[in-house]
């Protein structure tokens, strides 16, 4: 009798926050509105299509305030994501605890892993998951906003996809000033 492996997984884990604060603020100057929001199910499809594996999709939401957006959570679920609230002190940065531990507990075991976050504060537990030679490790994110320790973290072997460009993940075409490859300029885009 044959055993077949199970088949491998890719970790995406979305750092919403992170995503929706440099979104509003460095990007839109301003809160995005609903059509300015990433579509979280493009995300999804694009963590199943670029390894071409079955995806384990956490979404990490801070719900210290004691309570949850429901609707947001419900659509989260009802498209294959596994809603992450938590809470803490004041003082604690609750989701980004969350993805460390649990990038953490990743690196004791099989599988890849898709980062939606622009920060910093993964690098340390990133560089374990890049350093493992078994194991593709991607980060997605707006390119000109991913943080200096991130962008390291490329020459060894971080993959980096552009959540507007390499996902597609909005239905509209957000107003950034980014350095543009000589093979991705559409002068239409500016006339």
């Amino acid at each position: 009798m044959t055993i077949e492996a199970a088949p491998r997984t890719t970790y995406l884990l979305v750092d919403g926050e992170n995503i929706d604060a440099t979104l509003g603020s460095s990007i839109l100057g301003g809160r995005p509105t609903p059509e300015q929001r990433p579509r979280w199910e493009r995300v999804l499809t694009f963590a199943q299509q670029t390894w071409d594996q079955p995806v384990k999709a956490l979404f990490f939401l801070n719900a210290s305030s004691g309570s949850l957006p429901m609707s947001f959570v419900q659509a989260l679920t009802a498209i294959g994501f596994q809603p992450i609230p938590l809470s803490g002190e004041s003082y604690e940065k609750v989701v980004d605890i969350g993805i460390k531990r649990t990038l953490a507990a990743i690196a004791g075991r099989g599988g890849d892993v898709l980062l939606a976050s622009h920060d910093g504060d993964f690098a340390p537990e990133l560089e374990v998951l890049v350093d493992d030679e078994e194991r593709r490790v991607g980060l997605l994110a707006f390119r000109e906003f991913t943080s200096t320790q991130l962008s390291g973290l490329v020459g060894r072997g971080l993959e980096t996809f552009d959540l507007e460009i390499d996902v597609a993940a909005f239905n509209v075409q957000l107003p950034r000033l980014r350095i543009i490859p000589l093979e991705e300029f559409d002068p239409l885009r500016y006339l």
